[in-house]
């Protein structure tokens, strides 16, 4: 084959390529958009639903404040993408399940389809564990050490800032057993070995765990303790998936 034409070739590929992913980025930004526009009219609702586990903590007849001239509008405005954002996370992920699953045989399509509906319910799993459980006890904590002398009123920016590193964290905390089962699937790294550094996945935990939570006992706990559980979780399952998906070649003759 003519090398000029081979690389052309390879080049329109490769633009195609990059036109499909514009294509499935769009379609993924659109659902958030029109999830965002839809929910912009309860936007003040919804930071306060946010809100909700810190203002059960004050105490009573204490409120946030808003210390930036559009802080009061802008910061209703970021919760309310990023609900946004969770609500269209499905279709998002499976934006990128379309996009490569034309690459795929048909044994690896059954290791995309569930892991995308996982990743989905995981996350989401995580964050609503931060939000329910660690937030109502890490506040309590926090303005129970407070001393009397201060009066408590946390700024509206500096809240979402830290609601956001939590969620994120809870989040692909509860993502573990999804990269342990990528890793052993793929042949990355094998259960066994997985298995035999489990003393420093649990350490590592912790280490995170302290880094990214405040600094009480509870928080880290309620971090760390979720993380090693997932871990296991996925060693026990990663063994299961990869069988489920195997290769038609490379299953055992009947």
């Amino acid at each position: 084959m003519n090398p000029d034409i081979q690389s052309e070739g390879l080049q329109d590929t490769f633009i195609s390529h990059l036109i499909e992913l514009r294509n499935r980025i769009l379609k993924a930004s659109i659902a958030v958009i029109v999830v965002f526009l839809c929910l912009m009219p309860w936007a003040g609702d919804i930071y306060d639903l946010l809100a909700y586990p810190m203002m059960v903590a004050l105490p009573a007849g204490s409120r946030m404040i808003a210390t930036g001239v559009i802080t009061p509008f802008l910061i209703p405005v970021k919760v309310t993408l990023l609900v946004a954002f969770m609500i269209a996370l499905p279709w998002v992920l499976y934006q990128l399940w379309a996009f490569v699953a034309p690459g795929l045989y048909s044994h690896e399509k059954k290791l995309i389809a569930p892991l995308v509906v996982s990743s989905s319910v995981l996350f989401v799993t995580g964050v609503a564990f931060c939000y329910f459980l660690v937030f109502s006890i890490v506040f309590k904590f926090v303005n129970n050490f407070a001393p009397k002398s201060i009066s408590v009123a946390p700024d509206i920016d500096a809240y979402f800032g830290f609601v956001m590193t939590m969620f994120i964290a809870f989040g692909l905390t509860f993502e573990v057993p999804i990269v342990v089962i990528v890793l052993v699937r793929m042949g990355i790294v094998s259960v066994e070995k997985l298995r035999e550094v489990r003393p420093y996945v649990i350490v590592g935990a912790f280490v995170l765990a302290a880094v990214v939570t405040p600094p009480d006992i509870m928080s880290q706990l309620l971090l760390a303790v979720p993380l090693c559980i997932l871990y296991e979780v996925g060693l026990l399952i990663a063994p299961m998936f990869a069988r489920m998906t195997k290769a038609p070649e490379d299953l055992p003759e009947a």
